[in-house]
């Protein structure tokens, strides 16, 4: 085998297309534009976001804001809040609703850590930031997550 003896497999090379060539060609008349219309126009350029007159899909979107379907929104209860707890006591959702601390039915709790917890206490949240439980921890009482 010589280098000037290779040659393409058959079928890997085709000719390429010569548009308005004549009737015969199968291609001629209109050269394959059709009749009339925006694209049959010589010079004829359209956006690919185009959408025939219609409102583009951009300009229907909204511009502002983002509403992320899995956040969750917590009700915030600082540590400094839980001092009117006694020693000992167990803080759970109850309890901070009967003390005013949390109000709604539904939306779940999360224990902040502004100010200092003073007693320990034995608290169930739905959540508690990492400051929040050394505290917890640190005043000798314990921060359970409920679900």
């Amino acid at each position: 085998m010589n280098l000037h003896t290779l040659r393409p497999a058959k079928g890997a090379t085709k000719s390429r297309k010569r548009v308005g060539r004549g009737r015969a060609s199968g291609m001629g008349k209109t050269s394959t534009a059709g009749h009339k219309g925006q694209m049959a126009r010589k010079g004829h350029k359209v956006k690919p976001t185009f959408e025939g007159g219609q409102m583009p899909l951009v300009r229907r979107m909204p511009k502002r804001g983002f509403k992320n379907v899995n956040d969750v929104d917590y009700i915030p209860v600082n540590l400094s809040a839980l001092n009117v707890f006694e020693d000992g006591a167990e803080i759970n959702l109850e309890a901070l609703r009967a003390k005013g601390l949390v109000r709604g039915p539904k939306a779940p709790v999360k224990i902040l850590g502004n100010g200092e917890l003073s007693k320990p206490v034995r608290i169930q949240a739905h959540a508690f930031s990492a400051s929040a439980r050394a505290k917890i921890e640190a005043a000798g009482g314990t921060a359970e997550v409920i679900k």
